[in-house]
């Protein structure tokens, strides 16, 4: 992957980050956090103008007697809402609070944590297995090899319809969210029956049924990571120790007291789940903000973790801000350097990797009608892009978001950054008429029809003459040829680099390449050094998946 330095001067600047506000009206009541990494933002409290935040600010609003909670940015802010479990901590009273210097990238992974759903794939260790698994009866022999634990381990299947699953989406982040089923439907732009519909249909339980193993799973996972019974129940959702052990003892046949004394007595290493890896965070979260500001270095960040092998209902972009880390479809590795994006498209099974102290964010998602994406796309962002890529992702997967906000920017965002980088593969004109005519070009390379004739103005014909020392159809015949000849440096297949520079058939492609460039694609591939790993793709990408 090139590093950020392939942008030109005009193409660095990112767009400016307008204001944004939220409104807590109608989401669960649970304690919010508010931190300011750029700019201001203001926190109305049940109507009243409560706090005024600036860069390195935050505010923590608990969730007992405040309930209508509103932000408030100005253009130019970056902040981060994070809505934390019920019973969070002591805080009882709105407690502003300064991050500590080294805190802002451990304030940003929670975030991540936070709004990045959990696959439903979430893994257990084969100790957590073994511990609650229910002795068999003597009298009861093993079927067909039997050794799975009486109730699953895994989240059940999620539901496909989309108010459904993000509901599930949402019960997986937050287990202890009470909200009843029609409050859930409201959200969720559904109906109560439908959403009941929809839940039983498409995993084979009923809403309540689904709810329940997602929070008794949860209760695992956080037992496992040391919590104690009470807290346990209080974080998945059950009001009293009671109900919630006569619920898991129902499901996994032993006690959550029995379970964490085998656990303990158990010398098996146990590896915390995302889920519990986050509410560890929340705990020095709590920590930091009871601090007077000088609560020392931050916690560190997650060690190296991947994803368990999933694939998405649509297509997803995720950006590395900090690290590296990668992305590996079938056989190929897709290397993510600081500052690279990535479509992963939809549909195709994946696992994606974080390094060691590395920091990935979602920015946003695209459904397979507007976006046609058959293998992943990627482009470099350069450092400038950072706290508008922020504002991205706070956008996508919050409730902060401008007044106008469109979810089909981001890909408009990506297209620009391709074009970006394709220009970089050709002599451009500087006549501002050619130029954007070159752009515009580069950025549709491989939409259909995109090998007709472009009429442009007799005007434009000769600024690319006289600035490129080329006729404007002789200068998109080499802007296709680089671009092909870079694709295949980087790694990518021939028939994969004929579609994405507009041939609908690779032997008429082959025959352009070898043309062009006195050598064949696949000659050229073999002779030429890659550029990057085998295993990665190039930092361009066809325009008409964008």
């Amino acid at each position: 992957m090139a590093s950020s330095s392939l942008f030109p001067a005009d193409a660095s600047d990112p767009p400016a980050i307008p204001a944004a506000r939220s409104d807590s009206t109608g989401a669960p009541v649970r304690p919010l956090l508010i931190w300011v990494r750029t700019g201001t933002a203001h926190m109305h409290i049940d109507g009243d103008a409560a706090f005024h935040l600036t860069a390195g600010q935050g505010v923590w609003i608990p969730a007992d007697g405040w309930n209508h909670r509103a932000i408030l940015t100005e253009p130019g802010t970056v902040a981060f809402p994070l809505w934390l479990h019920p019973g969070t901590g002591p805080i009882s009273e709105p407690t502003r609070f300064e991050v500590p210097d080294g805190w802002q990238d451990w304030l940003i992974q929670h975030y991540n944590l936070q709004v990045t759903p959990l696959s439903g794939r979430g893994y257990f260790q084969d100790a957590i297995t073994d511990l609650l698994r229910r002795p068999r009866p003597s009298s009861t022999p093993a079927q067909n090899g039997d050794t799975e634990p009486s109730a699953p381990l895994t989240l059940p299947e999620m539901p496909r319809a989309t108010g459904a699953r993000a509901v599930a989406e949402e019960l997986i982040r937050d287990p202890a969210a009470d909200l009843t089923v029609e409050q859930w439907a409201t959200r969720a732009l559904s109906s109560p029956r439908t959403l009941r519909r929809d839940f039983l249909a498409e995993t084979g339980l009923t809403f309540e049924q689904w709810r329940l193993r997602s929070r008794l799973i949860a209760a695992v996972e956080f037992l496992a990571a040391g919590y104690d019974v009470d807290q346990v129940a209080a974080r998945v959702g059950f009001a009293s120790r009671n109900g919630f052990t006569r619920a898991f003892k129902q499901q996994y046949g032993l006690t959550p007291y029995d379970f964490r004394r085998r656990l303990s007595a158990s010398s098996a290493s146990i590896d915390l789940t995302q889920r519990a890896t986050l509410a560890r965070q929340t705990d020095d979260l709590v920590r930091m903000v009871q601090g007077d500001g000088a609560f020392g270095t931050a916690p560190d960040l997650l060690p190296a973790a991947r994803t368990p092998l999933h694939a998405n209902d649509m297509h997803v972009l995720s950006w590395m801000y900090r690290g590296s880390g990668y992305l590996d479809i079938g056989e190929s590795r897709y290397e993510r350097q600081r500052g690279v994006a990535t479509w992963i498209p939809a549909s195709l099974e994946h696992i994606t990797g974080l390094r060691e102290n590395s920091i990935s964010l979602p920015l946003g998602n695209a459904d397979t009608g507007d976006l046609h994406l058959t293998e992943p796309l990627q482009v470099q962002f350069s450092p400038a892009w950072d706290d508008y890529l922020m504002f991205c992702s706070i956008s996508a997967r919050s409730i902060l978001q401008p007044d106008d906000y469109d979810p089909g920017h981001i890909l408009d965002l990506f297209a620009e950054q391709v074009a970006a980088q394709r220009a970089l593969s050709v002599p451009m004109p500087t006549d501002p008429r050619a130029r954007a005519a070159a752009m515009d070009y580069l950025r549709h390379i491989g939409a259909p029809g995109e090998l007709a004739e472009v009429d442009v103005p007799a005007e434009v014909h000769r600024a690319f003459r006289e600035q490129t020392g080329m006729p404007f159809s002789r200068w998109r015949y080499t802007a296709r040829m680089r671009i092909a000849r870079n694709l295949l440096a980087g790694g990518a297949k021939p028939s994969a680099v004929a579609r994405r520079v507009g041939y609908a058939h690779l032997p008429t492609f082959s025959a352009a390449f070898t043309r062009f460039h006195g050598i064949s694609a696949r000659e050229y591939q073999e002779r030429e050094p890659r550029r990057i790993s085998p295993r990665s793709v190039t930092g361009t990408a066809p325009s008409n998946s964008v």
